[in-house]
């Protein structure tokens, strides 16, 4: 299963910071967890699949860069983005 333009679009218009905005940590965040779950279906149905693993850690670590830089410099929109996406266990 991939992730659908319409399913993008709806993603980016809920977590963008302003009209144009497509590329804030908000938004990428927001993208990779998507991506994150999408790839974890996939991932208990094909248990073997090492290359996709791979592929799923390197998001994991890419949404963890993004939560920390969040974290450190912008502390009220780190806890925005946590509690809306239920990532509290991070």
């Amino acid at each position: 299963m991939v992730m659908t333009k319409e399913q993008k679009s709806k993603l980016i218009s809920e977590f963008r910071l302003h009209e144009k905005d497509t590329g804030s940590p908000e938004v990428q965040i927001a993208l990779l967890t998507e991506r994150i779950k999408i790839l974890t279906e996939h991932l208990k149905a094909h248990p073997k699949d090492k290359h996709s693993r791979r592929g799923l850690i390197k998001m994991v670590n890419e949404r963890r860069r993004h939560l920390n830089y969040l974290f450190k410099y912008h502390k009220d929109r780190y806890q925005k983005i946590v509690e809306r996406l239920n990532l509290r266990g991070l």
